[in-house]
């Protein structure tokens, strides 16, 4: 007890002292004044006037009723009569008696409000899910051939928007999925439907929420994903030209335009079982094989790596006469592996480091070119038409997700919800994947292999939605 009363005693004195020094005494006073001029200050008096009469107008229902009268005005005498009805839809009801009825904007805030709720919880799962994957990618291959942390670090900040753009429209799916079935399962659709609203109070703000964050993601995808790119391909190069054994993984098999490159065990700059095929300028296949080879860098330009093969045997095969060979054994033998022969080591800008106003004057010169093959072509119009299909997902998404959950979500919306995201996602990835690589390999038009995933969307949610109002 004796001890508190000490300390206490010694905290109330060092508290006094300091209040007593000059300079604090003298920045209160300042305070104090300052203070009391702001309160008293027409200043003052006119912000809080002003601030407050901007809040009433800004949540003055009346005054939205005009500013949506006038907006469907607008769009009336534009020609677009469906979307001034909707927007007349929206404003304020009459009660009949000069009063105010339901209010229609309060709803579809609240609408809003629950859809970009569960949209951002599932866009962290999303997001979660293709980081991690990101990761293991990426950090586990290049960490174990003792690359810098801080190097593969900035190499996992540029592969972000690549992850975002991919996380948006599944985001969109399952999140307003678990919404809208939780509303229908809470019976909160039903009580707007018993209070003489239709659907379409909860399909305008879907598709808003769904367009804006079409906009959002195809910002991502259009700007920041192919600046990410290029600085990922860059950092890529010159981790490679420090570190060349990063590229060889062990087991593995590298293919480029006319090469291939057979992988045994790698075990830091050793390698062993490596055949390497190619094709010379005189037409003749070539079959190089070595027993072990070892991973040195080069400091000639263009020269990616040297490997030192050890007891080596080459085939050269002529095509035009298949009964004839060449046979050569070496003990010792090196090969230079150029830059140009890896795809990402590459110095042009690829079509997915491109914005799509820069891929679509590529595009239109390349019509012009006659050195362009149809595959060339084909591999810019796919990743021009990515750049939309891909974001724009999330609208017909938010189209699909509102009668699926409303006419399958009226018991355990939220779970149901989930499931039936989860699957369609799949679905959708499975299709644009094997979409991308068909068209890359047979040359198939890729702008309706991009957007036949998303037609489809589109077509079974407008099709749902005309058995959900029949019923």
């Amino acid at each position: 007890m004796e001890k508190e009363n000490f300390i206490s005693a010694i905290f109330s004195s060092f508290v006094s002292s300091v209040k007593e020094r000059p300079l604090v005494r003298r920045s209160r006073t300042l305070y104090r004044y300052y203070r009391r001029v702001w309160l008293y200050s027409r200043a003052r008096a006119w912000l809080v006037s002003f601030f407050r009469s901007l809040w009433q107008v800004l949540f003055r229902f009346n005054a939205l009723n005009s500013l949506f009268a006038a907006i469907a005005f607008l769009l009336g005498a534009s020609g677009l009569t469906d979307a001034a009805e909707s927007v007349r839809y929206l404003m304020q009801e009459d009660d009949g008696k000069g009063g105010v009825g339901v209010n229609r904007f309060v709803l579809v805030r609240y609408v809003l409000k629950e859809l970009f709720l569960y949209f951002f919880i599932a866009f962290l799962f999303f997001f979660m899910v293709f980081f991690v994957n990101q990761i293991l990618l990426v950090a586990e291959n290049i960490l174990k051939k003792r690359v810098p942390v801080m190097d593969v670090v900035r190499l996992i900040t540029y592969s972000l928007p690549m992850v975002i753009a991919q996380s948006a429209p599944f985001a969109t799916l399952v999140g307003f999925l678990m919404c809208l079935g939780r509303l229908a399962t809470d019976n909160e659709i039903l009580i707007l439907r018993a209070s003489g609203q239709s659907y379409r109070l909860v399909l305008v703000p879907v598709l808003i929420l769904g367009i804006v964050i079409s906009v959002a993601s195809f910002f991502v995808n259009d700007y920041l994903l192919p600046l990410g790119t290029l600085k990922y391909n860059r950092l890529y190069r010159s981790i490679l030209t420090s570190n060349p054994a990063v590229e060889l993984e062990s087991n593995s098999v590298k293919r480029t335009n006319d090469k291939t490159l057979v992988i045994g065990q790698v075990d830091g700059e050793s390698v062993s079982d490596l055949i390497f095929f190619d094709t010379g300028s005189d037409g003749k296949q070539r079959i190089i094989v070595a027993d072990s080879s070892v991973v040195k860098k080069s400091s000639e330009p263009g020269v990616l790596m040297k490997l030192q093969m050890n007891n080596s045997s080459v085939l050269f095969l002529d095509r035009n006469d298949k009964r004839t060979y060449d046979f050569m054994v070496s003990d010792d033998m090196e090969l230079n592996i150029f830059e140009s022969s890896l795809g990402n080591m590459t110095k042009r800008t690829t079509p997915r480091e491109m914005t799509s106003f820069d891929l679509y004057k590529r595009i239109k010169e390349m019509k012009h070119d006659e050195g362009v093959t149809r595959k060339q072509m084909n591999q810019h119009k796919l990743e021009f038409s990515k750049k939309f299909s891909m974001p724009f997902g999330s609208v017909f998404f938010a189209m699909l997700a509102l009668p699926l959950a409303l006419l399958f979500g009226k018991h355990n919306g939220q779970t149901i919800g989930l499931i039936i995201g989860l699957l369609i996602s799949v679905f959708y990835w499975s299709v644009s994947i094997v979409g991308q690589i068909f068209s890359s390999k047979s040359g198939v038009y890729g702008v309706a292999t991009m957007w036949a995933p998303d037609i489809l969307i589109g077509f079974v949610g407008l099709a749902f939605y005309i058995r959900l109002l029949r019923k």
